[in-house]
């Protein structure tokens, strides 16, 4: 862009700025006001982003605003707006765009902002840049958080992204083509970046405790630093030039140079020692060509083994969805000084920085305080830096935070997420397969550091990799990870190098697990099984009795008939025929009151049949089809006797699994149930399970390039393939034609020597398939395709080895003949034409076959080609129709609920007798619309005493229903969800304490001092009894003490004995208040023992009081601190996620899409309270226990008060609230993990003093403390 083509505003706004004259840049008046009518610019910019494109083409950065920056440092208002500028500029251009587009237009202006990022990139190369940037971080760091103003810590923000944003630009190739060992571009930020002590001030922000906000900063700007850089590089630096950096270029030297010799010996072989004169051409017998002839060979005999029917022929395009994945940049050897540096800051990070740093970003993770796909930069560290651990010098130690059974399952559980969104998103199919191969690596080098933790010599750390690798076994989840990784590889979606690290690390988690077996005999292992609940099939229809056994049932009826016409017997009234309320038709009604008198007559009901007849007959009086309205008792005898032999149609029942496919596998997904079960592992039945075609077709595809790979990853997938051929005697296989084609390469090629492995796999192979090929004359067909253990059993065993059924999953569908198919096609076409009716149910009533289902005929119509799919048959659901309730079921829901009223379930009961089928929930709808209820829990199932804690009532207590956590769900899984739940937990009874309770104890209490709160207990019980009793309505009744006495007294444990044991109950979870951290349990052997650290729960903070001084950049000038107290800010910025390559793997942070960072929410930096806070209610008890439990019911009254017992009129909180489901599952977790129980009391939580208090720092937030949060915010709302 030319820069006279500038827009006029935008150039007089750069003209405004200054002029470099020389190396002096003279700033002009409006300089400050320039600067922020660019920063305004650029925010009302379009979506080709012209504004920016304009001020890189003006190189703006370059001539302006880094002049500005490095000569007027002290002036802050405009450093600071200089800064905010720079940093909209230097933004990803990945983050402007959104993502890389499509169309060429947006294309080229993608790559036209990428050229000026590129350009700024050179330009911050400058050891002046940095210094000034260090020096004014330096000093903002050196105050103390109660001196820095909010514009302190935005500008530290500011600093920290605009050295992000200048990492992240990615490099040139066109202008980087420099050999290894080159300074580039990055090489020389990184090294202007040293020299002015910004790394120095980078670790002391990751290990500084008052710095923990900029943890995920810093370790977003360390991933971009070492980026183009190889652990294993860095760590081998140390051993000289000659040994470590040329060992590996030597080695790829002399291999070439062994190829070249071995080619140029086989040239000579080729050449006859005299050259021919003689040319010609030369026929190849049995050789075709594209006729029937032999092929004619034109060149000389030396050429005749490169001969190919391909020569001559273009190659075939190969669509871009089918193209494989692009590899990322290979890793470059950086100067050397650069790599010195970045190998001395890896040491220092992990001694000084890297346990405490992983241990706050995982639980801002954990806590999902940090931004989407952050945990990409934590798995990226994890690898590198454990790398480098493991190679230069092992120390366990360093690296604990992120050894243990929590990081394998944290990492699991993301490569798992990321691979469940590959196949979901595909879209971003891409994007998530990266993600997922940082993942892998990761798990891979957890792998690696337990595996060099078991040759440590302290015996230790060799126990803490037994119990980690015990653990990591026992579970199912890492045993079959790698074999779901290997069965969804893609080769369009995921680049070669992931599939070389599954190589690599299945192998090494094989060959740790096959250590591990050894000198066990029985090793018992988890085992998951899923198993569909189905449920069960609805009994076969009875076949229809014969003409004689109606004959016989009619002359039994007879007589009782004649009793009930002649009105010897009465008839039942409440025999409704019709229901106008339905949403049947009244035809269909109409028949199937005719079935119902069949069914009541063949029931032998005669009174019910007869009845029914006249009711019918009034409904439907014309056509006479229930008799005329004058017949008489013959003529309804006739009616009857007709009826009873008719063969009416009936409607098969349904079944589960004749609905549709669709419809049946959801239900079944949701009647799924996982079982976990123990069982005895054996190594070789686990290796099995890799012994199938996806595993064997990614070897063989990694296997095609042997020549790039590294030698370690040959042998990795040589081994894995010798596994499935040697050790599970299954070499047919790898009979694959593909497979046997890399062979041929292999052995021809002249420098097959450097691969010696793969020689001696190819011919142990090659032997075995000719030896069977002598007696299988089958095998070469079968070299074909690829092979399962069934194949491989027949092909060596023979082809009828196997009986029906075995090595395949045993149908138990018969097969269907051609007579059956016939029939099925005849029946097909004879009822497809008739309207308004169901095909499958017609085909099904006249299928000669029996036992067939809807689901096979369906099935077998698609197969048949007479139906597209399963939809073109649709069923109709049948329901209840019910719509409104009558007053005749209103009248029986009446009677039923007067009948059940005393009984322990009458809402069950009731659901029993119900005539017309509805759900529970409008059940309960009704009761509560009619007043027969006044509230749900009325209805709620009652359950009888059987057991007492104790203090509580032995025997002969008469049960009360209890009372349930549910809120005003009305669905049926709900209610049923709640009243087993209420069920289950015996503090939830009302029950009424023995007689003279609790006598004895107040005595002793009274005794020693306890006086005046057993007055207060008096008072308050004696209030409450007078309520209920005017009221004539209990309610639970919170006790408040409010008086220092009376809280003293609460929290003695005698006087909460005497609360039990006068029938008062503890408070539930709901009313507890927040409790102080706990320490976390660790699992077994964890070794993260590390000195100075806090190892509570989620609290990355050291004990210190004070973080270490930062460590001072060369130049750097103190100011003087300013007494402002420090905004906590957060980290609210987007940001892109990098792989070691550079290529952005989520969207960067950023203060453009936020707006101003002025704008950010400021979390707090209050200090929580330590110990255990007391509630007003009777809390100490639900703190100590962490049991759900019912309010407060006074002793030995049934009544209960209004106002709570306290000395003066106070407002009191509501009692219990309606617990939702996930407040119910925090309770539980809670019940589980404390594992208290109301008969005994742990002691409490020891106080904190004021200076811990202090020293705390913001703690997280517990499982009850999180309850508690809710609470209040319903009870603000």
């Amino acid at each position: 862009m030319d820069w006279y083509m500038m827009n006029c505003e935008l150039l007089a706004t750069c003209s405004a700025l200054g002029y470099l004259e020389g190396d002096v840049y003279h700033r002009e008046p409006d300089c400050l006001e320039s600067v922020k009518d660019l920063i305004r610019y650029l925010r009302h910019e379009d979506e080709t982003r012209d504004v920016r494109q304009q001020l890189g083409a003006a190189q703006i950065l370059q001539n302006d605003l880094l002049p500005i920056m490095v000569q007027y440092p002290q002036d802050k208002v405009l450093f600071d707006a200089v800064i905010r500028l720079m940093v909209n500029l230097t933004q990803p251009a990945l983050l402007c765009f959104g993502k890389v587009p499509a169309d060429a237009t947006s294309r080229h202006h993608f790559l036209q902002v990428l050229s000026y990022l590129q350009a700024y990139k050179e330009a911050f190369a400058s050891e002046k840049v940095f210094v000034v940037l260090s020096e004014k971080l330096y000093s903002l760091l050196q105050l103390d958080w109660e001196q820095r103003q909010e514009e302190d810590t935005l500008l530290i923000e500011r600093i920290l992204l605009l050295v992000r944003n200048v990492l992240h630009v990615p490099p040139d190739p066109t202008e980087e083509q420099g050999v290894d060992g080159d300074a580039s571009v990055h090489d020389r930020v990184l090294w202007a970046l040293h020299i002015s002590g910004m790394d120095d001030l980078l670790k002391f922000l990751a290990s500084a405790q008052v710095e923990q906000q900029w943890g995920l900063h810093v370790l977003e700007i360390i991933s971009l630093m070492f980026r183009d850089q190889s652990p294993e590089e860095l760590a081998a630096l140390g051993q000289g030039m000659a040994g470590a950096e040329h060992g590996e270029d030597t080695r790829e030297l002399e291999a070439l140079r062994q190829r070249e010799l071995a080619e140029k010996k086989a040239r000579a072989l080729q050449r006859t020692s005299r050259h021919s004169r003689f040319g010609g051409s030369y026929v190849l017998q049995g050789l075709k060509s594209i006729g029937d002839r032999d092929v004619v060979f034109h060149k000389g005999l030396h050429n005749l083994k490169s001969y190919s029917h391909d020569l001559g022929k273009e190659p075939q395009r190969v669509p871009r969805r089918r193209q494989a994945a692009p590899e990322s940049e290979p890793s470059r050897r950086s100067a050397r000084n650069v790599r010195l540096f970045l190998r001395r800051f890896c040491q220092d990070f992990l001694e000084d920085c890297y346990n405490r740093l992983m241990l706050l970003v995982k639980d801002q993770l954990v806590r999902e305080k940090a931004q989407q796909h952050d945990e990409t930069y934590y798995l990226w560290a994890t690898a590198f830096f454990m790398a480098f651990n493991r190679l230069h010098g092992f120390r366990p130690e360093l690296v604990s935070e992120t050894v243990g059974v929590r990081a394998f399952h944290f990492i699991e559980q993301n490569l798992t997420t990321y691979y469940e969104m590959a196949l979901m998103d595909k879209k971003e199919a891409t994007t998530w397969a990266r993600r997922m191969h940082l993942a892998l690596k990761a798990y891979q080098e957890l792998l690696r550091t337990v595996q060099e933790m078991d040759r440590s010599p302290e015996q230790a750390v060799r126990d803490s990799s037994h119990i980690i690798k015990s653990n990591i076994f026992y579970l199912m989840e890492y045993r079959e990870l790698f074999l779901t990784l290997f069965r969804k590889f893609d080769e369009t979606k995921q680049p070669r190098s992931f599939l070389r690290d599954l190589v690599e690390t299945a192998h090494l988690f094989l060959r740790m697990l096959e250590r591990f077996c050894r000198g066990r005999a029985n090793l018992v292992v988890q085992n998951k099984r899923v198993r569909r609940k189905k449920k069960p099939r609805a009994p076969a229809a009875p076949a229809p009795p014969s003409a004689a056994e109606l004959e016989q049932l009619w002359e039994g009826l007879a007589p009782r008939l004649q009793a009930c016409l002649e009105g010897e017997v009465s008839l039942p009234e409440d025999v409704v025929p019709f229901d106008a309320a339905s949403e049947t038709p009244v035809e269909e009604q109409r028949a199937e009151a005719v079935l119902r008198i069949q069914e009541c007559l063949r029931d032998s009901r005669v009174a019910q049949a007869l009845q029914l007849l006249r009711s019918a007959r009034e409904v439907w009086p014309e056509g006479d089809v229930f008799g005329a309205a004058d017949a008489g008792p013959p003529e309804e005898t006739r009616l009857l006797r007709e009826i009873l032999v008719a063969p009416l149609p009936r409607q098969a029942p349904a079944e589960p699994e004749e609905l549709e496919e669709e419809e049946e596998e959801e239900e079944e997904e949701e009647e799924q149930i996982m079982q976990v079960s123990e069982k005895e592992f054996n190594f070789l039945d686990y290796l099995k399970r890799f012994a199938c075609a996806p595993v064997v077709r990614a070897l063989v595809l990694l296997l095609r390039g042997y020549a790039r790979n590294s030698p370690r990853t040959n042998h990795c997938a040589a081994r894995l393939l010798h596994r499935l051929a040697r050790d599970l005697r299954m070499e047919p296989l790898l009979f694959q034609l593909s497979l046997f084609a890399l062979f041929h390469r292999l052995l021809s090629d002249p420098a097959a020597a450097a691969h010696q492995e793969l020689v001696a796999l190819a011919k142990f192979i090659l032997g075995k398939f000719f030896a069977l090929a002598a007696t299988n004359k089958k095998a070469f067909v079968e070299l074909l395709f690829w092979k399962s253990p069934t194949v491989v059993w027949e092909m060596t065993k023979g082809y009828s080895s196997l009986q029906e059924g075995e090595g395949t999953t045993r149908s138990r569908v018969p097969p269907w003949t051609p007579q059956e198919e016939q029939e099925l096609r005849e029946l097909y076409w004879k009822y497809k034409e008739v309207e308004g009716g169901d095909i499958i149910a017609a085909i099904l009533a006249h299928l000669p076959t029996a036992g067939r289902t809807r689901r096979q005929v369906v099935k077998q119509l698609v197969r048949m080609g007479l139906a597209s799919s399963a939809k073109d048959f649709p069923r109709e659901r049948k329901g209840t129709h019910i719509v409104l309730w009558t007053q005749e079921q209103e009248e029986e829901l009446t009677r039923l609920f007067e009948e059940f009223q005393g009984s322990d379930d009458v809402l069950g009961n009731i659901m029993k007798h119900l005539t017309a089928r509805r759900s529970r929930a409008r059940v309960v709808e009704k009761l509560l619309g009619l007043g027969l209820v006044a509230e749900r829990k009325e209805l709620y199932k009652k359950r009888r005493r059987k057991s007492h804690g104790p203090g509580q009532a032995a025997t002969g207590v008469p049960a009360m229903p209890a009372q349930d956590s549910s809120g005003e769900d009305d669905s049926e899984e709900e209610e049923e969800e709640d009243e087993d739940e209420a069920e289950g937990d015996p503090l939830e009874e009302h029950w009424v304490p023995e007689e003279g309770a609790g006598q004895d104890l107040a005595q002793r209490l009274q005794q020693e001092g306890l006086a005046g709160p057993l007055r207060w207990l008096e008072n308050c019980l004696r209030r409450v009894a007078g309520d209920r009793e005017e009221d004539g309505v209990s309610h639970p009744v919170p006790l408040v003490p409010l008086t220092e006495e009376n809280e003293d007294a609460m929290e003695d444990r005698r006087f909460r004995s005497l609360l039990r044991q006068l029938g008062l109950r503890p408070p539930a979870s709901e009313q507890d208040a927040a409790a102080g951290p706990r320490p976390p349990q660790r699992e077994r052997g964890d070794p993260r023992e590390l000195p100075g650290l806090n190892q509570s729960r989620g609290t990355p903070e050291t004990t210190q009081n004070r973080a270490r001084e930062p460590p001072r950049p060369p130049k750097a000038e103190q100011e003087n601190p300013q007494d402002h107290p420090e905004p906590n800010r957060s980290r609210g910025t987007p940001k892109t996620t990098q792989n070691p390559a550079g290529e952005p793997l989520g969207p960067p942070r950023t203060e453009q899409e936020q707006g101003d960072p002025r704008d950010h929410p400021e979390p707090s930096r209050s200090t929580g309270t330590p110990g255990i806070t007391q509630n007003r209610f009777w809390g100490v008890l639900s703190l100590v226990w962490g049991r759900r439990c019912s309010p407060l019911r006074s002793p030995r009254v049934g009544l209960s008060c209004a106002n709570p017992c306290s000395e003066e009129p106070v407002p009191v909180p509501s009692p219990v609230q309606p617990r939702t489901k996930r407040r119910r599952e925090l309770a539980s977790e809670d019940e589980d993990e404390d594992g208290g129980s109301s008969g005994t009391e742990p002691a409490p939580a020891a106080p904190c003093s004021e200076e811990d208090e202090e020293d705390e720092g913001p703690q997280p937030q517990g499982r009850r403390k999180r309850i508690r949060c809710l609470d209040e915010e319903e009870e603000d709302d």
